[in-house]
């Protein structure tokens, strides 16, 4: 049976270099090489996806995606909601349809992502134009903060916050006049943790 669950938790990191280090030495496997990633985050005329905290967004990598996430619930300091998500053969005729369908795209994003299997659990490092970070999915919290701790990652450090949603944050903290989250707009733009409203996942010294 298909549960459609996500779980998983983020954080800030400031020195991803340093993560996938930690990675090779703990022999996680490759599931996925660094690769850039094109979001389409989709609405109603009124915001009432977002409102409702969900998600409608269709994603080219390697390949192309429809995704849909309902609402989150905090599970002993991971993220779980329902997620639905399935591969589309023409990005632009998904949007098409989508569109036709009354949705527009609210916002656009990027992101390069590269994606690691260590113990069962799927880690990601995820490069933004505000930023680093690394999210870690996986069956159960307890599992997952084991994967945290072997990272040296501060489990305390926990970015509640969707990627779009530290975009709205930084840009009304930063009055950076910027529609789309991508690193053309951010080029000559430093972003600092304090501007994004979140501590470094690192653990210094560890």
């Amino acid at each position: 049976m298909v549960k459609d669950i996500e779980t998983e938790v983020k954080f800030y990191i400031q020195d991803l270099e340093r993560i996938w280090q930690r990675l090779e030495a703990c022999g996680a496997e490759v599931e996925q090489p660094r690769q850039h990633e094109l979001n389409l985050r989709f609405d109603t005329a009124d915001g009432a996806l977002s409102r409702g905290g969900r998600v409608l967004r269709l994603r080219q990598d390697a390949g192309n995606w429809m995704t849909y996430k309902g609402p989150g619930q905090s599970d002993t300091g991971v993220l779980v909601r329902q997620e639905i998500e399935f591969g589309v053969a023409d990005f632009d005729a998904a949007r098409r349809f989508l569109e036709a369908l009354g949705y527009h795209v609210s916002v656009l994003y990027e992101k390069y992502r590269a994606t690691y299997l260590l113990d069962g659990q799927k880690v990601t490092l995820d490069e933004l134009p505000y930023g680093c970070f690394i999210e870690i999915e996986g069956s159960d919290a307890a599992s997952i903060q084991k994967v945290a701790g072997r990272l040296g990652v501060d489990w305390s450090a926990r970015v509640a916050e969707s990627y779009v949603a530290l975009f709205d944050r930084v840009r009304e903290r930063m009055a950076l006049p910027v529609l789309h989250l991508t690193f053309d707009a951010f080029e000559g733009v430093h972003v600092e943790s304090t501007d994004l409203g979140v501590r470094p996942g690192d653990i210094v010294g560890s």
